[in-house]
């Protein structure tokens, strides 16, 4: 089995904790305080893990144009969140988190547009799969 299966594998069972711990912190405190509580963690956990591996000597490396789409990748999952965080408060944790899932719809979608990934229809399948997916696990 590829390694890159493995490791997104480990980040859906991450990611499906985002939906619960969040729920469960966001129970009786704001969703913009909230969201930005976890930027400040993440952010303090992930520069303790590039010292701890000893990846610092790599921050010089990154060019202009990385930086300025990595800033855009920032801003986007940073709005991402207070949504996510605000969907939360508002609906069932797994509604949420399936409705969350069309990302990989809108990733198909804007990778055809905008990376010029390679079109097949068995992904086409799999995108109308989660769709269904997330549809029928959001419909109460």
């Amino acid at each position: 089995m590829p390694t890159w299966i493995i490791y997104a594998l480990f980040s859906a069972i991450s990611a499906s904790f985002v939906a619960i711990f969040g729920k469960i912190g966001i129970s009786s405190l704001d969703t913009t305080v909230a969201t930005t509580v976890r930027a400040i963690i993440m952010a303090v956990f992930l520069m303790l893990t590039t010292v701890i591996l000893g990846k610092t000597q790599h921050l010089s490396s990154i060019s202009s144009r990385a930086l300025f789409f990595i800033v855009l990748s920032g801003i986007a999952g940073a709005v991402s969140w207070l949504f996510y965080f605000f969907a939360l408060s508002k609906g069932p944790a797994s509604g949420v988190a399936a409705l969350d899932r069309l990302s990989v719809v809108f990733v198909f979608t804007f990778s055809l547009l905008l990376l010029g990934e390679k079109f097949e229809f068995r992904s086409l399948f799999g995108v109308v799969l989660i769709t269904v997916g997330a549809i029928l696990m959001s419909v109460r």
